[in-house]
């Protein structure tokens, strides 16, 4: 199981830090992928990390922005946004894919889901 917290409405320019609490499963176990998908657009990764080898993605648009990290005691993946955009807005999931290893942004490849986060950046 995997759930997401840490959404609500900031400004843009602002912060915000998603958690991803993950029960049933280590993540020594699993990779754990950020995908978001805004209204009418299609689920995009955002960032992807394994723990187990360091392995790690981030979409171009949020490059030098956003922060993938972990607490393997605590079992949480986070996801630190800074510098929030308008275009940012949307509903944060986070996942772990059907082949433990895979850190890539096919949200095709990943078969766990949370229920999602809401993020809403204002102009």
């Amino acid at each position: 199981q995997l759930v997401e917290s840490g959404g609500g409405l900031v400004q843009t320019g602002g912060s915000l830090r998603l958690a991803c609490v993950v029960s049933g499963f280590t993540l020594d176990d699993y990779a754990i992928g950020w995908f978001r998908q805004a209204p009418g657009k299609e689920r995009e990764g955002v960032a992807c990390m394994s723990t187990t080898d360091g392995n790690t993605f981030y979409d171009d648009s949020v490059k030098g922005r956003f922060t993938i990290s972990s607490d393997n005691a605590a079992n949480v993946v986070y996801l630190e946004m800074n510098s929030l955009k308008p275009e940012d807005s949307a509903v944060y999931f986070c996942a772990a894919p059907s082949s433990y290893y895979y850190t890539g942004p096919s949200a095709a490849r990943y078969m766990f889901w949370g229920p999602g986060t809401q993020v809403t950046v204002s102009s």
